[in-house]
C-alpha cells in the first residue's frame, strides 16, 4: 500500500513524498502522514529558500511566482519563514533567521529516531510552521501531541494551518524550554531547536523509559548533533549523539559576541596541526565537549587560516595562524592561557583514538550535564 501513496508526481507533495521513500529516509509508518500533509499547506505566502550551492538564503513569494513557490517548498532544502525574532520586513533577508521549516529528509529522519507506537503521547518543543505537529498528530492523534511555541505570531499561524488541516493537537504559547508538564506526561519529547543546555523540565515531564531527541552542541561552535537520550526510572537521561544537525537556536541560549579586548600578547608556537573546523567535520565537535567554556571563529587565509579561541566570560583570547611551509604562530593574551586549555583537549583526543560522533553522548541530571566518551561512566562535567 505504501508504494501507492505517492504514485504520479503531479500532485503536491507526492514527488518530494517518493523521494524521501525511495532514499529510505521516510519509513514506511510516517509515509500516510507525509501524503496527506504536504509541506507546502504549513508555508506562508513569503518565504526564503536556503540555497544548498552558495548557502544564502533567497526570497520566493507565492503572490508573483506560484510555481517557483511550490518548487522550492516541495525540495529537500529548509526554508527560512521568520527573520529576526519577527522584527525583520521586507522580501531582503534578515540578519538572524530565527523560525523554519526543516528540510523534509531530517524532519522524515528525526521522526524515525522518535520510535512512536499507537497510543504514545508526545511533547513537541519548537513549533514553527506546524508541520512536525500536524504530521505527530495524524500518527498518534490530536490529543496525543503537544506542541510548545515561544513567539505568540509564529504560535498563532501554526494553529491557524493546522486547523485548516483539519488538526487541532495543543499548541501552547510560552517557553518551549519549560515544555508543558500540566499535559503531561509523555512518552517522547522532540525538539526542534538547537539546545546548548538540555532543560530538565523537559526530562522531567518525559516517563521512566521515554526517549528525547533534541540537536545539542556546545558555545565552541554553532554546530549542532542529534542526540537521543532516554530517562531512566531514577529520573537520569542519558544517550548517544546519533549524527551531526544544523538548527536555529534556542532564544535564550543563543551565543552574544562580545568585542575581544585590545591587550598585550604573548606569542609562541606550535606543533598542533590544521584539522578541519567546517560545519559538519566532528572535530570542532567533540573539542567542544572539552572546552565547553570556550568559542571559536576561523579566518581564512590565501595560503592558509587563523584558528580564533574566545572565553565565554572574561576578556581572555587566543589565535593561531597556519600557513603552508610556516611555523604556527600562537598569541595568548588575558588571564586564562586559551591555546594551552586548546592543546590539552587535542591531544586527549588524539589519546583516544580520534572519537567522532559515534563515540559520544550525553548524560543530564537535575544537577547539570556531563559529556562521555564510549560509556556514560567515563563522563565529565560541562
Amino acid at each position: 500500500m505504501t508504494d501507492t501513496l505517492f504514485e504520479g508526481t503531479d500532485r503536491p507533495g507526492h514527488a518530494l513524498g517518493r523521494f524521501l521513500l525511495d532514499s529510505g529516509t521516510l519509513t514506511c509508518d510516517w509515509a500516510p502522514a507525509f501524503a496527506a500533509l504536504p509541506r507546502h499547506l504549513f508555508l506562508p505566502d513569503l518565504f526564503w529558500a536556503y540555497d544548498m550551492a552558495t548557502g544564502t538564503s533567497v526570497a520566493v513569494n507565492k503572490a508573483t511566482d506560484p510555481a517557483r513557490w511550490l518548487a522550492a517548498a516541495e525540495s529537500d532544502i529548509p526554508i527560512v519563514t521568520q527573520w529576526d525574532d519577527g522584527d525583520h520586513q521586507g522580501e531582503q533577508p534578515g540578519s538572524v533567521s530565527t523560525s523554519s521549516a526543516s528540510m523534509p529528509s531530517v524532519v522524515a529522519a528525526m521522526l524515525a529516531d522518535l520510535d512512536v507506537e499507537p497510543g504514545m503521547r508526545v511533547y513537541e518543543g519548537g513549533t514553527g510552521t506546524g508541520w512536525n505537529a500536524a504530521l505527530l498528530a495524524h500518527r498518534l492523534g490530536d490529543t496525543n501531541v503537544v506542541t510548545g511555541e515561544v513567539d505568540d505570531a509564529v504560535a498563532a499561524a501554526a494553529k491557524h494551518r493546522l486547523k485548516a488541516a483539519g488538526l487541532n493537537p495543543v499548541v501552547h504559547t510560552g517557553d518551549a524550554l519549560t515544555g508543558c508538564p500540566d499535559a503531561g506526561p509523555y512518552d517522547r519529547t522532540i525538539v526542534t531547536f538547537g539546545l546548548r543546555e538540555m532543560p530538565f523540565p523537559l526530562i522531567a515531564q518525559t516517563k521512566p523509559g521515554g526517549i528525547i531527541l533534541a540537536p545539542w552542541g556546545t558555545h565552541y561552535s554553532t554546530d549542532d548533533a542529534l542526540v537521543r537520550l532516554t530517562v531512566a526510572a531514577d529520573g537520569i537521561a542519558s544517550g548517544p549523539f546519533l549524527r551531526p544537525v544544523a538548527f536555529m537556536k534556542a532564544r535564550s541560549q543563543r551565543h552574544v559576541w562580545a568585542a575581544p579586548q585590545d591587550m598585550p600578547a604573548a606569542e609562541s608556537t606550535t606543533d598542533v596541526p590544521w584539522i578541519g573546523h567546517g560545519q559538519f567535520d566532528p572535530y570542532p565537535f567533540v573539542l567542544g565537549l572539552r572546552l565547553p567554556t570556550l568559542t571559536h571563529a576561523v579566518q581564512v587565509h590565501e595560503n592558509g587560516q587563523t584558528l580564533w579561541l574566545y572565553a565565554l566570560s572574561g576578556s581572555s583570547w587566543a589565535s593561531a595562524t597556519f600557513r603552508d611551509g610556516a611555523p604556527t604562530v600562537v598569541r595568548q593574551a588575558g588571564p586564562r592561557r586559551l591555546w594551552e586549555e586548546f592543546e590539552v583537549a587535542h591531544h586527549w583526543w588524539v589519546e583516544n583514538g580520534e572519537p567522532g560522533l559515534d563515540r559520544v553522548g550525553l548524560t543530564v541530571d537535575s544537577d547539570g550535564q556531563l559529556a562521555w566518551l564510549d560509556d556514560p561512566a567515563n563522563c565529565w562535567a560541562i
